[in-house]
């Protein structure tokens, strides 16, 4: 089935995203997409002195309009993400819609993004947004999907429990920087991807220089088998591939760890 990552440049006019949002929804679907994932932060500008002026309720104006594109392109859709307000908290939220319109799950961003290095990025999600708490799958009649948000990559533990679930796919709206991006972002999707054998997704905003947070784009896709299959630049762009099952069912066949884990030794297991 063919996948399309809508790596969209998000600007301060929320209205404007996302109607960008829904024409490249349109566009990907035209060219056979049948799961179309757009970027974190699609609908706002990225920053803990954005999320509360652009959050909204889940339903609400954002959500509806992903859920009627889904179902007038009759397509999976993950909607990235939107600062979500609920009962006076805030999250950073990830939404998924079917074919006929309908929310399939909703993510709330598990690990908040709080780092800080020296002399190059400081950035504290925790000032204003709380974690979500959490595992967030959703079926289509290719394969499972599970969902990260961004920061949640970094945790092995969580790709792990999809696997271990049934996922084949897992995708990650995300939005990296220039310090982290070119350090990590490739590495811990292949790392996710090879540890699981599953496909990665992850879907950047495109590069705004002039932005105060700066994404670092290349939203990428890679195989089981570890390798980058599908890659974007740093521009608004959308990004096609075709994910193969039958590559995965041989990569499990060949070389097939999650037959062979030792868990007698060892586990990771997912706490209710």
């Amino acid at each position: 089935f063919r996948l399309a990552l809508i790596q969209l440049h998000v600007s301060a006019v929320k209205s404007d995203n996302l109607q960008r949002a829904c024409e490249l929804v349109r566009e990907a679907s035209a060219k056979g997409a049948k799961l179309v994932a757009l970027p974190e932060c699609f609908n706002s500008p990225y920053g803990t002195q954005y999320f509360k002026e652009y959050a909204e309720k889940i339903p609400g104006d954002s959500t509806q309009k992903l859920s009627e594109v889904a179902k007038e392109c009759s397509i999976y859709l993950v909607g990235g993400s939107i600062p979500e307000e609920d009962g006076g908290k805030l999250y950073n939220t990830c939404t998924v819609f079917g074919p006929d319109g309908a929310m399939l799950a909703k993510h709330r961003k598990v690990h908040l993004f709080d780092i800080d290095i020296p002399g190059k990025i400081q950035f504290k999600e925790s000032e204003t947004l709380s974690p979500g708490n959490s595992f967030s799958m959703f079926d289509t009649p290719f394969c499972k999907v599970g969902l990260g948000i961004c920061y949640d990559i970094r945790f092995a533990e969580m790709a792990q429990i999809y696997g271990q679930k049934g996922c084949q796919l897992l995708i990650y709206p995300g939005a990296f920087n220039l310090t982290t991006g070119p350090a990590h972002w490739e590495l811990l999707q292949r790392g996710r991807a090879v540890d699981n054998q599953v496909y990665v997704a992850t879907v950047s905003p495109a590069r705004d220089e002039k932005a105060s947070y700066v994404a670092w784009g290349h939203s990428t896709v890679v195989n089981p088998w570890g390798e980058v299959i599908a890659k974007a630049g740093a521009e608004e762009t959308v990004v096609y591939t075709d994910i193969d099952l039958k590559k995965l069912a041989e990569i499990r066949q060949q070389i097939p760890i999650l037959r062979q884990k030792r868990c007698d030794l060892y586990g990771v297991e997912m706490k209710e």
